[in-house]
């Protein structure tokens, strides 16, 4: 049989009682110091009051129940909870559940959001007034759940300062928000999903409508200091607009700005424009010329299809970097446009790719050792299309305007030289369809900078070999 020491076992509850009391005591301060921070947040810029504030010991919580603060500009903020996790110099979390923000004078609701929640954020409440430095405000994470904005606010106002929505009437609702180490200067990931809205004034949109799947941008930098913002990536998902000015939709944004690893650039997928919806608001006197355009741009549908991708790539190989880029843009029914970079450079000491990638003026410093460029022209449709237009407007059949195109691109040719009037000819040809493609290649001479070419651009044709195909 075993026994137990009567002495160990009163040693032992002792120590219990006094961590419990200990854990009871700091329980108690950690409650009195977050109703002295809330009453200290918002005391000076207007009343406040707290209902039940309690802790949780055992669970290292500390929670404020129906916190009402009513501004002095007539703003009334109600936070159903507001919930400290962890140690309270050092939260693991902190949690607004029921926050909203209304007119005192209406009971308009301005604002909503179901959940707030700040992850290892560097203060258990953060005050509004200049007392904590920029950089002692961090937060690890950020989620928000379901938020409702007037966008007729100042709180809108505010947010979407420098966007259409700024000074506009209607609503917007946001199923989540997502952030990740987010500071002063920096931010490392933050979403946006499930966006939708309707109003009146929105900018350039006018009213209507809009919806946003998802917008997504990661590696934002140097918002501390102005011109030198910076961002690695930009995602933008399922962008639908239905409005007074503008009608359409787009499946994808993806912009890589992050050149560390010698690749970047832009991708655009399926922006469909409804050019004749929009046409029937234009005023009465400008529809027209804009059915003209259209009907050239998209065959007589009136709807607008395009695709495009502007993309560039470094490759080190023997010393020397090779520029290449890979950049088309394809209007359906219309044409296609394809451009085709390979340029071997040297840079100056120090200067990295992704350098030259963020400033393109580097490049006037770098050393060009040859390489070739390829531009790309298919008609789709849309040559024989104005030919048809051109000629209806010049009042002559379709074989007259093509002629005197073609006999224009001669007279330019004696002005300019041959090259240029290769260019030319190549373009009638698809005017009157006997080719459907112009291909034009550069190749650059073996050591040159670009000064060689932006001091003399009409001697461009005599520094470079150009050749001219159709097919």
């Amino acid at each position: 049989m075993n026994a137990t020491c009567p002495g160990a076992l009163r040693f032992g509850s002792v120590l219990a009682f006094a961590t419990l009391m200990g854990a009871s005591s700091a329980a108690v301060a950690d409650a009195e110091r977050l109703e002295t921070d809330l009453r200290t947040l918002f005391g000076g810029y207007g009343s406040v009051e707290l209902g039940d504030v309690s802790s949780a010991m055992l669970r290292s919580r500390v929670t404020a129940e129906d916190v009402v603060f009513e501004s002095e500009e007539g703003e009334r903020l109600i936070i159903d909870r507001y919930v400290v996790s962890g140690d309270y110099d050092s939260p693991d979390e902190v949690t607004l559940e029921g926050v909203r923000i209304e007119d005192s004078l209406t009971d308009l609701m301005l604002m909503s959001a179901a959940r707030i929640v700040l992850g290892q954020p560097s203060r258990a409440v953060f005050p509004l007034d200049d007392t904590l430095s920029p950089e002692e405000i961090r937060i690890g994470s950020l989620t928000i759940d379901d938020i409702v904005i007037d966008l007729a606010s100042e709180i809108a106002e505010d947010l979407f300062y420098g966007t259409p929505f700024t000074a506009s009437q209607g609503h917007m609702t946001i199923d989540q928000v997502r952030g990740e180490s987010l500071a002063h200067d920096a931010i490392g990931m933050l979403e946006m999903t499930g966006v939708s809205g309707s109003g009146e004034n929105l900018d350039e949109f006018g009213s209507g409508s809009f919806k946003l799947a998802s917008l997504r941008f990661e590696g934002l930098t140097g918002l501390d200091v102005e011109g030198e913002e910076q961002l690695d990536s930009l995602v933008v998902r399922d962008v639908t607009v239905d409005s007074d000015r503008l009608v359409g939709s787009l499946a994808l944004l993806d912009v890589d700005g992050d050149f560390s690893d010698g690749q970047g650039g832009l991708r655009l997928e399926e922006l469909h424009i409804d050019l004749a919806r929009m046409i029937e608001q234009a005023p009465a006197d400008e529809r027209t010329e804009l059915r003209m355009v259209s009907n050239v741009l998209t065959d007589g549908t009136g709807k607008l299809r395009l695709d495009a991708a502007f993309l560039g790539d470094w490759e080190e190989e023997g010393g020397r970097s090779i520029l290449l880029s890979d950049s088309r843009i394809t209007i359906q029914d219309a044409l296609r446009l394809v451009l085709d970079i390979n340029l071997p450079v040297v840079l100056p000491d120090g200067v990295t790719p992704a350098d030259v990638f963020a400033d393109v003026d580097w490049l006037e410093t770098a050393t060009l050792l040859g390489g070739d460029i390829r531009l790309t022209l298919s008609n789709q449709g849309l040559f024989g299309r104005l030919a048809t237009l051109g000629a209806a407007m010049e009042g002559v059949t379709e074989a007259q305007y093509i002629e005197q195109a073609r006999t224009q691109a001669q007279g330019f040719g004696m002005m300019f030289g041959p090259q240029v009037q290769s260019v030319l000819l190549g373009l009638v040809e698809l005017l009157d369809g006997t080719a459907d493609e112009l291909e034009i290649s550069l190749a650059l001479p073996a050591e040159s900078n670009m000064a060689t070419y932006t001091e003399d651009p009409l001697g461009l044709p005599d520094k470079l070999s150009m050749t001219v195909e159709t097919r």
